[in-house]
């Protein structure tokens, strides 16, 4: 009997028309714990690294975590894990919402889709009545149209993750939507699911995964509420703001995203900050399921031509829409919000890709007929006709499709890319967060602030406050970083609640409060060393998965290695990445190369 674990995971063979229910190893259960874990496990044991990321050989992978349907404060977050058609090499998107959830009470742990329907479908899945349906009246439909007419035909309390027209035109960043507003966004998940003629998930299921000691999880669950309650009561940013408060945090360090990276300083940040959305369009919070921070924003524009609903902007969005883009417009990075989650598309790789063409446009490395219309910085209509372009693959918006890097690299500038594995950078400027620089080059995922986020400590002081523009001593910052958010990718909770507890060599308190939530929910007598040893096998795997795949190289693009910032407190600076790579390649037991080397894969049990 599993607890925690239902111990079950659902195979879909699209190409067939054919399910099939598999039960998981205990031991590869209890070694990789779950959500990520499990499915880089799978991922790398059944796809061929080289495979094309659009063929019907990629797997598509939806995993839940031991903790996601439990009281566990903020278990309630899912993964989904394939080969990423923009990096070449892993993707792996987080999202919350109510989705998560209700996948878990289906009684599986994991969803496994696999080949290619010859036409669009949907898959339906009530517990154990799995159904592959037709859905080409769904095709080009958007994800709130979609969500709408689904949940009509199924089940009006079920949940939906599903594509809009940027997943089935296979746009490089398309985005996975899930109950309209949420994202697992990144890597162009949503165009391996649109290349697999999947047009939405639909979960309903009332089957609760059991725990092995309920009374005292939940016990536990009100002791760890109370521990980070500083930053989920009424009184803090997150919760007055959202992300939304980040933008002034980030503008006053100088290392908030401008003019595509050309600045860390935006001089109207103060237009487009949390305090703004807050007082002209803020509607409502609203969290994820049993979420006590409740950071997400029901905003409208009530008027104009940008008159609208939904949810964010979120921090990393208005830094890509807004700052990156020069745009100071709230109502039109908004609006631009709005129409990323509608047509399914990756905020931060969509912005920053229209950013990069901003500035090859006004420096005239691509013409105005190539895109039909002017491209300046800070022209929110332009930047809100690029999105949609973008998404349906019209026009010029078939070379944005394809991401920053591409696009540049086609017009003979591959300098004005900000990536990192082909993956656009979040709203961090590393010349002045020297952690987040060796934390982008080294991400398995390419360029993401969701695979080790040093910026807590560098940036905000959680848990605790460290140098931003010293490259000293953050090898074992960034290493400490990544093994932690895999273990939490992996157990199913949010990092904005897990990050807050101290974490270093002497302070194990986060793995010793996931380990002490593990066994009280599975059973299973993790000690912290064990769960953090977890952590560090799932990203060792990742690794070689991505080494396979031929993505070797950990660097940065020119820009943050030899342009130092014109302006603010980190004035002056690049990443100094050759100073802190051989130190990290030391930490992680991988060799002068980046390699694991065979006493670390023996360690770790993946030799």
């Amino acid at each position: 009997m599993y607890y925690g674990w239902h111990g079950r995971i659902l195979r879909v063979d699209l190409t067939r028309r054919q399910v099939q229910a598999e039960t998981i190893d205990p031991q590869r259960a209890k070694d990789y714990l779950g959500g990520r874990g499990w499915a880089i496990r799978y991922l790398y044991d059944e796809v061929d690294p080289l495979v094309d990321p659009l063929s019907p050989q990629n797997k598509l992978i939806f995993a839940t975590g031991p903790l996601t349907a439990t009281p566990a404060p903020t278990g309630n977050r899912y993964m989904v894990i394939t080969k990423s058609p923009l990096t070449g090499a892993l993707a792996h998107s987080n999202s919350g919402g109510d989705f998560p959830t209700w996948m878990k009470r289906t009684g599986f742990d994991m969803f496994i889709f696999e080949g290619r329907a010859s036409e669009p479908v949907y898959v339906w899945i009530n517990e154990d009545r799995v159904e592959i349906r037709p859905a080409a009246h769904l095709w080009g439909k958007d994800v709130h149209e979609t969500t709408d007419l689904l949940l009509a035909e199924t089940d009006p309390e079920a949940r939906v993750a599903c594509i809009g027209p940027a997943g089935e035109r296979l746009a490089l960043m398309a985005a996975i939507m899930n109950d309209k507003h949420r994202a697992a966004a990144r890597s162009g998940v949503g165009a391996v699911m649109g290349s697999k003629n999947l047009k939405a998930v639909v979960v309903m299921g009332r089957k609760d995964p059991r725990m092995f000691d309920e009374a005292g999880m939940r016990e536990l669950s009100v002791t760890i509420s109370k521990e980070v309650g500083a930053d989920v009561k009424k009184g803090s940013n997150l919760r007055i703001y959202g992300t939304a408060y980040v933008p002034q945090v980030t503008n006053t360090l100088g290392i908030l995203p401008t003019y595509n990276w050309q600045t860390g300083v935006f001089e109207h940040v103060s237009q487009i900050d949390g305090v703004a959305l807050r007082e002209k369009y803020l509607v409502r919070h609203k969290p994820c399921y049993r979420c006590p921070i409740a950071c997400g924003r029901v905003t409208r524009i009530p008027d104009g031509k940008y008159a609208g609903e939904g949810e964010g902007p979120e921090y990393e969005t208005i830094a890509s829409l807004g700052s990156a883009c020069g745009v100071s417009d709230l109502a039109a990075l908004t609006k631009a919000n709005y129409l990323c989650n509608e047509l399914g598309l990756d905020t931060i790789s969509a912005g920053m890709t229209v950013a990069a063409a901003m500035e090859m446009y006004e420096k005239g490395y691509i013409p105005e007929e190539h895109i039909g219309q002017p491209l300046r910085f800070g022209d929110g209509d332009a930047l809100i006709e690029m999105i949609r372009k973008m998404a349906y693959r019209e026009g010029f918006g078939n070379e944005l499709a394809e991401g920053s890097y591409r696009l540049a690299e086609k017009y003979g500038h591959p300098e004005i890319a900000v990536t990192a594995r082909k993956q656009e950078f979040p709203g961090y400027d590393p010349r002045g967060s020297q952690g987040m620089g060796l934390l982008y080059a080294t991400s398995n995922k390419g360029a993401s602030h969701m695979e080790g986020d040093v910026a807590y400590e560098e940036v905000f002081g959680v848990p605790v406050k460290i140098d931003p523009l010293t490259s000293e001593d953050k090898a074992e910052l960034v290493k400490r970083f990544q093994d932690a958010f895999a273990l939490i990718d992996a157990s199913g909770l949010c990092v904005f609640l897990a990050v807050r507890y101290v974490f270093t060599k002497e302070r194990m308190i986060l793995p010793t409060r996931l380990a002490q939530l593990m066994k009280l929910t599975t059973g299973i007598d993790y000690t912290p060393e064990e769960v953090l040893k977890a952590g560090e096998r799932i990203y060792n795997l990742e690794r070689l998965f991505v080494l396979k795949a031929g993505s070797t190289e950990d660097t940065l693009p020119p820009r943050m290695l030899y342009e130092p910032l014109p302006e603010g407190p980190a004035k002056g600076k690049v990443v100094e990445l050759d100073k802190m790579l051989p130190a990290y390649y030391q930490y992680r037991g991988w060799d002068a190369k980046g390699w694991p080397t065979p006493q670390k894969l023996q360690e770790l049990g993946l030799a």
